[in-house]
């Protein structure tokens, strides 16, 4: 093997395991929106320094997250990303919030556990947003017949 071909082989064995082996990110304010919009599934952990369950939940989140490396695991710290917080009106942390195809479609309060949190990524994964999208229509069509 000449030295191109072992430098590419190397960046493709990087490339390989860096997108396998996909652990959560921190999101800010300003990569939020893209990051929704841009990845078909992603999942979002409110959490703050100061609190015991998210300490006890963020090595949760961490080991689901190396299961799923298509799916975007977002940890977003309300402390030093008030605003988010404010925008998803959070009052209770740790919250677990998901989206698929850029819609909200998963809000919970809590630690999920390992299994429950594993289960709603591959439930994620076969939801037909077809009709989430037909159910969201409906829903707003009645909301303005009602005004």
């Amino acid at each position: 093997m000449n030295s191109s071909a072992q430098y590419y082989a190397v960046i493709l064995m990087n490339l390989r395991f860096t997108q396998g082996d996909m652990a959560a990110v921190n999101l800010t304010e300003p990569e939020f929106a893209d990051t929704v919009e841009n990845n078909t599934i992603v999942l979002l952990d409110f959490w703050a320094e100061w609190c015991g369950p998210c300490k006890a939940y963020g090595p949760v989140y961490d080991r689901v997250s190396e299961e799923f490396p298509d799916v975007v695991f977002g940890k977003i710290d309300t402390e030093a990303e008030p605003q988010l917080a404010q925008a998803f009106n959070i009052r209770s942390i740790p919250t677990t919030i998901a989206f698929k195809d850029g819609i909200g479609v998963f809000m919970q309060p809590g630690a999920l556990p390992e299994d429950a949190l594993r289960d709603l990524v591959t439930k994620l994964g076969t939801l037909d947003m077809d009709e989430v999208r037909a159910e969201i229509k409906a829903q707003e069509e009645a909301a303005e017949s009602d005004d």
